[in-house]
């Protein structure tokens, strides 16, 4: 089975897309989310994100995501420290998910904000950018995660920038309302399959 990394910068479209391939059946391994679940169940990773951040990392048994991220996206070395803990552990993770699927499927999607940022294309066959206009994006993630646009900004000034993302990418999927995604993404399968 093949993996084909699908990446692109906040706000771009990303989950639209793995939707997409979703329904046309292919495995979809959300690596943001496995973080996630990583931070709040992993127990190696938590006993390390609270020697990072303190006991404020953690309320009621989860992890608190708005702390982390006030931190984080102020300080570069945290961020840093911070991937170091949760990629390592994000790729295991992906490993058993992908031994448990790889007999069943010519192709997976990996899907990964960060992906080049982790080095994580360096283990995918191919890499999907999904591409979009800065100020659509802005605009998108300020009603999906009710931030102001200085929010928005600090958090894409953290990532590699669309265009670095689209230069590095093999194959690009422009999400910017004039074309169609659907029929890029069918266009993408076909010749994934064939």
């Amino acid at each position: 089975m093949k993996t084909i990394g699908l990446t692109g910068g906040i706000g771009a479209g990303k989950s639209l897309v793995s939707k997409v391939f979703s329904i046309l059946k292919i495995p979809v391994y959300n690596a943001d989310e496995a973080g996630r679940r990583l931070l709040d169940n992993n127990s190696d990773v938590i006993m390390k994100v609270m020697a990072l951040f303190g006991k404020n990392a953690y309320q009621n048994g989860h992890a608190d995501r708005a702390f982390i991220a006030s931190v984080v996206f102020q300080d570069s070395e945290k961020l840093k420290a911070l991937n170091a803990i949760i990629h390592p552990e994000v790729k295991v993770d992906f490993k058993r998910w992908f031994d448990a699927r790889k007999e069943k499927h010519s192709y997976c999607l990996r899907e990964a904000a960060i992906l080049f940022e982790s080095e994580s294309n360096l283990d995918c066959n191919l890499v999907i950018s999904v591409s979009a206009p800065l100020d659509i994006r802005i605009d998108r993630v300020m009603k999906r995660d009710q931030i102001n646009r200085e929010q928005v900004l600090a958090r894409i000034s953290k990532q590699i920038t669309q265009e670095e993302k689209d230069k590095m990418s093999d194959f690009v999927i422009y999400n910017d309302g004039e074309r169609s995604v659907i029929r890029q993404v069918m266009t993408m399968h076909q010749s994934l399959i064939s």
